[in-house]
């Protein structure tokens, strides 16, 4: 049967071939952290979500159909060994991005969370306003309208 079906808030697509469409939808970010309990603590009090899966060395949180995984970065080396587990300070190599209605509101209650902005609220040249902040692990978020 080809269309669509409706599983919890997921939508599954049935296709006619055996082929499956790569690449899909990003399911997962694993992010490095050095204190798992602070970039926990962090993310239910920032972002307001509730952790959805942990252990001793990983604290997951859903954005949506995403998960982001909190992973110790001592047992890290066990998933993408052997390359390495760069440090902090190594610089950032990556930003996650979440849409908002309101990037100056959205600045103003973050830093109501104690949020310390990297930069913003600014209108960039592409057309759109941001703002950035870090998690504790280094990790920066852009928050875009």
């Amino acid at each position: 049967m080809q269309g669509a079906t409706t599983h919890r808030s997921f939508v599954a697509v049935t296709h006619t071939t055996s082929e499956t469409t790569w690449p899909g939808n990003i399911s997962a970010i694993t992010l490095f952290v050095e204190d798992l309990e602070a970039t926990k603590r962090f993310y239910r009090d920032v972002f307001r979500l509730p952790v959805t899966f942990e252990n001793d060395n990983s604290a997951v949180f859903s954005f949506g159909n995403t998960i982001i995984n909190l992973l110790q970065s001592t047992a890290a080396h066990e998933l993408i060994g052997p390359a390495r587990v760069a440090s902090p300070d190594a610089g950032s190599r990556l930003q996650l991005t979440l849409p908002v209605d309101d990037v100056d509101a959205m600045c103003k209650d973050l830093t109501a969370r104690g949020v310390t902005l990297l930069n913003g609220p600014m209108d960039r040249p592409w057309g759109i306003r941001t703002a950035s902040f870090c998690d504790p692990g280094g990790h920066i978020w852009e928050i875009a309208q």
